[in-house]
């Protein structure tokens, strides 16, 4: 259990078993971070580095299906009676699916894992935030969402159609850093600063025939996308890179981009907190 009188600065850190999230539970780890890994999967079992900072305790597994509210739940409660603070939170996990599918409260699993999980567990470790000393939020979002041409907040729950990467991965994600951007300006009462950070192309491809990657990508992924290190790297750097960026932003190589459709963010953080409280925690 981590104490007040511990000097290590504290992370949680979501879809950390592996790609970027795994790469940057390693950077932190070699920096004296603590870590915090929330996943539905295990840490994996023949490494050594990752296995060795689980035994030490430097490393702790909270184990949840994210998108399952009971579950998400729980493990919501494991970190709050067992944490009494957090500097960063990386809301990271994610992932495109290669047909429709929906999740146990029955809206499209994108939308569910990267925009409305990500808020819930950022209102749920709110307060552990405020007890930080660096009180940062880092949303893993993306720079796919930059050939929409539209945005409709009405069809993200129940598409009518489904493209690959392009399509509701892409959707999800931009409403992911319109909502960063929208709650931004009200987190910083507490003084906690929001971001999402596009991590760059990265080869993060796995032996998984039902990718969710058009066909063509993958080549192109295998031969020029850089390790995810790269991607982690950037989420690190979001944060304590040298340049303290504005809460809100939306990072493109570690700067401020331009985010599309900022008209429609009260409207999307209208309908997450709305999920929030009216599905989450009744």
């Amino acid at each position: 259990m981590m104490t007040h009188a511990n000097p290590l600065r504290t992370a949680v850190i979501t879809g950390s078993t592996s790609g970027i999230g795994l790469e940057l539970t390693r950077q932190l780890l070699t920096n004296q971070w603590e870590i915090i890994g929330l996943n539905r999967s295990p840490f994996p079992a023949d490494d050594s580095f990752i296995q060795s900072a689980l035994i030490s305790g430097q490393l702790r597994s909270v184990q949840a299906n994210l998108t399952n509210y009971a579950s998400l739940h729980s493990a919501m409660e494991q970190i709050r009676s067992q944490t009494d603070r957090i500097d960063v939170l990386f809301n990271n996990a994610g992932g495109s699916t290669s047909t429709l599918q929906y999740s146990d409260q029955g809206r499209e699993l994108h939308f569910e894992l990267q925009t409305v999980v990500p808020y819930i567990i950022y209102q749920e470790l709110y307060d552990l935030l405020r007890q930080g000393t660096m009180k940062t939020v880092v949303n893993t979002s993306t720079t796919a969402f930059r050939t929409m041409r539209t945005f409709d907040l009405g069809t993200l729950e129940r598409p009518a159609s489904f493209k690959k990467l392009f399509g509701p991965y892409a959707a999800s994600k931009l409403a992911l850093s319109l909502w960063t951007a929208e709650a931004a300006s009200s987190a910083m009462v507490d003084n906690i600063r929001l971001l999402s950070v596009d991590p760059g192309g990265n080869n993060t491809l796995k032996n998984d025939k039902t990718s969710g990657l058009p066909f063509y990508i993958k080549p192109v992924m295998k031969l020029f996308f850089s390790h995810p290190s790269r991607g982690a790297s950037l989420l690190h750097d979001a944060v304590l890179g040298n340049v303290k960026h504005d809460s809100g932003s939306f990072l493109v190589n570690n700067k401020a981009a331009r985010l599309r459709f900022q008209e429609q963010g009260s409207a999307v953080l209208q309908r997450v907190h709305e999920i929030y409280e009216q599905n989450y925690l009744d």
